[in-house]
C-alpha cells in the first residue's frame, strides 16, 4: 500500500492486522473532497509513503480514519509542488476523543449516512453515464435518418414533390465548376492584360471577351470533378439520401481544406497573454468551440497568417490525436479573427448543400467516420488524417429541408440532456459537501446522542497511555552491523511499533 491505496503485490509482508494509513506524500491534503487516511486489514506491506496508525485502548480504528478525513491539513503539511506530512507535524495533529461507546456510535452512524451517500454517488454516476450513452444514441439515430420523417415520406404523404440530396448535389457540382473555371479564366485575363500594357500594347474591352472565352475553354479541359465515393462497404441511406464526399460539398470557390500553420510559421515562443485567439485542437469540445484552451498571437502576426483566419460557419476538424471531433465557428469567435494551428484543418462547405451543424452532428454520430479513420489509420500506432483523406471521407447527405428538422430536433433533445447532466451534477456535488458535514458534525459531538453514563474519555485516555507504555519498546542502541544485513520482517513490524497512536 501507498499513500492513497493498494499501489501493488509483494510475495512477504509487515503486518497482519486492521490499520489506518495516512499519506505522507501524495495525498490529496487540501482537497476536502478526496479522502487522505484508509483502513487495510489482514498481511498488507507498507511503503514509505504513509504513515501507519493503530488505534489503542480497544478504540475503533475507523474512528481515527473518518476523523483524520476532515483535518485541516494546511497548517501540518510542508513543500509546494508535492505536499509532505513528516512524521513530527503529523503527531501533533489535534484527535477529539470521546467516550468509548461513543466512538462506536459515531461510527456507526457515520457509515450509515455514507452508505446512503455512496449509493446515491453511485447512483447519479450511473445517470451521467446513461446521458453519455444517450447523446451518442441521439447522433447516431439522427444521422442515420431515424430521428425525424424522412422527406420522401413526408412528400408522399402530403402529395408533394421534393429535391433529392443527389439532384441538389448535382447543382452544387455544376456550381463549383463553373466558379473554377471563371475564377482561372480571370486570373489568365489579368495576366494577359498586364504583359499586354507592360509591352506598351493597348488593351480593349474585346480584347477582354477574346481572352475570356479561350481562357473558359481552357480551364473546362484542366478542371478535374471531385471524386465521389466507392459505396461498396457503406451502409444503405434513406429515400432521398445520397452518399458524396467533404471534396464534392465543398464551398464553389474556395479552397475546401486547409491546414493550419506549421510550427516554424506559427511559434509558441510567440504566444502572448492577450490578442487573437489561436484555436488548437483542446478548443473543439462537444459544446462548441472554447477559448478556454486557446493561444493567443499579436496583431502583427495575425495579418502574417491572415490565410488561416477563420470564417462564420467554418468546421475545424482534428487532424491528429482525437481524429474526428469538430467544431462551428460561430460569428463571436470569428469575429476575433481567430486563427487555427498546425493540428487542425479548416473546412469549408457549400450552404446550399449541407448545414455546418448536421456535417458536426454527422461526424459524432455516424459509425461509417470511425471505420474511415480506422481504416486509414490501419497498422499505426497513432490515428492521423491529411488533407486528402478528409476530402475523400464519405458523408451521408439528406435533402436540405430534412438537414434543418435533424439539425432542430439534435439540438431539442441534447439541450435537455445537458440539462439533465448539469443537475446530476449538482447534486454529485450537494452528496460531496453533505459527507464532508456528516464528518464536521461527527467530530463536534453533534451526529449522536451523548449519554451521561458513558466513562469519561479522560479515564480511557489514562488507560491507552498505560497500555502505550506498557508495549512501548526500548531504544536500540547501535551496533556494528554490516550494512547489507537487514532486520526480519517480524523486527520491522515491532519497529513500527512506536508509530501507533
Amino acid at each position: 500500500y501507498g499513500a492513497t491505496g493498494q499501489v501493488g503485490w509483494i510475495d512477504d509482508y509487515l503486518f497482519d492486522d486492521e490499520l489506518v494509513l495516512l499519506g505522507e506524500d501524495g495525498a490529496p491534503f487540501l482537497d476536502p473532497g478526496k479522502p487522505v487516511a484508509y483502513m487495510i486489514r489482514g498481511k498488507s506491506w507498507v511503503n514509505n509513503h504513509a504513515h501507519v496508525l493503530r488505534m489503542l485502548g480497544m478504540c475503533p480504528n475507523a474512528f481515527l480514519m473518518y476523523q483524520l478525513n476532515q483535518v485541516d491539513y494546511r497548517h501540518f503539511v510542508s513543500g509546494t509542488t508535492r505536499l509532505k506530512l513528516s512524521q513530527r507535524p503529523m503527531r501533533t495533529i489535534p484527535l477529539l476523543i470521546p467516550p468509548l461507546p461513543e466512538q462506536h456510535r459515531i461510527v456507526e452512524a457515520i457509515e450509515s449516512y455514507l452508505t446512503r451517500l455512496d449509493a446515491a454517488v453511485a447512483l447519479l454516476e450511473r445517470v451521467q453515464r446513461n446521458l453519455k450513452r444517450y447523446r451518442a444514441s441521439v447522433l447516431k439515430t439522427a444521422v442515420e435518418g431515424r430521428l425525424v420523417p424522412t422527406e420522401a415520406e413526408l412528400a408522399k404523404k402530403e402529395g408533394r414533390t421534393y429535391e433529392p440530396a443527389s439532384e441538389l448535389l448535382k447543382r452544387i457540382l455544376i456550381e463549383r465548376r463553373k466558379k473554377w473555371i471563371e475564377n482561372a479564366a480571370e486570373k489568365a485575363r489579368a495576366k494577359a492584360e498586364k504583359k499586354a500594357r507592360e509591352a506598351g500594347k493597348p488593351w480593349t474591352h474585346a480584347d477582354d471577351i477574346k481572352t475570356l472565352e479561350k481562357e473558359r475553354a481552357k480551364a473546362a479541359k484542366r478542371y478535374k470533378e471531385p471524386a465521389a465515393p466507392s459505396t461498396a462497404d457503406l451502409p444503405d441511406l434513406p429515400e432521398g439520401w445520397c452518399w458524396t464526399t467533404c471534396d464534392q460539398l465543398g464551398e464553389p470557390g474556395e479552397q475546401v481544406v486547409l491546414t493550419g500553420p506549421f510550427g516554424s510559421a506559427l511559434k509558441s515562443s510567440e504566444f502572448v497573454p492577450h490578442g487573437v485567439p489561436v484555436l488548437t485542437i483542446g478548443c473543439l469540445t462537444d459544446h462548441g468551440i472554447d477559448l478556454e484552451k486557446a493561444n493567443y498571437a499579436t496583431e502583427d502576426v495575425a495579418r502574417e497568417l491572415s490565410r488561416y483566419v477563420v470564417r462564420d460557419g467554418d468546421v475545424l476538424f482534428s487532424r491528429m490525436a482525437t481524429v474526428g471531433r469538430a467544431g462551428l465557428v460561430e460569428k463571436q469567435i470569428a469575429a476575433r479573427g481567430s486563427l487555427i494551428n498546425y493540428h487542425l484543418m479548416r473546412l469549408r462547405l457549400a450552404g446550399k448543400a449541407i448545414r455546418a451543424q448536421y456535417f458536426i452532428a454527422f461526424v459524432r454520430g455516424s459509425t461509417s467516420v470511425v471505420n474511415y479513420v480506422r481504416s486509414i489509420n490501419h497498422g499505426m500506432t497513432r490515428n492521423g488524417i491529411n488533407t486528402k483523406q478528409l476530402l475523400a471521407m464519405p458523408v451521408a447527405l439528406p435533402p436540405v429541408a430534412e438537414q434543418d428538422k435533424i439539425t432542430a430536433e439534435v439540438d431539442r433533445l441534447l439541450s435537455l440532456a445537458g440539462a439533465m447532466s448539469t443537475t446530476t451534477k449538482s447534486n454529485t456535488y450537494r452528496c460531496l459537501k453533505l459527507r464532508q458535514s456528516i464528518l464536521k458534525w461527527a467530530f463536534e459531538g453533534k451526529l449522536v446522542e451523548q449519554d451521561p453514563n458513558d466513562e469519561p474519555a479522560s479515564v480511557l485516555l489514562e488507560r491507552i497511555k498505560a497500555e502505550r507504555e506498557s508495549v512501548q519498546q526500548p531504544k536500540r542502541r547501535r551496533t556494528n552491523k554490516k550494512k547489507d544485513e537487514q532486520p526480519k520482517h517480524d523486527e520491522r513490524r515491532d519497529l513500527l511499533g512506536g508509530s501507533d497512536t
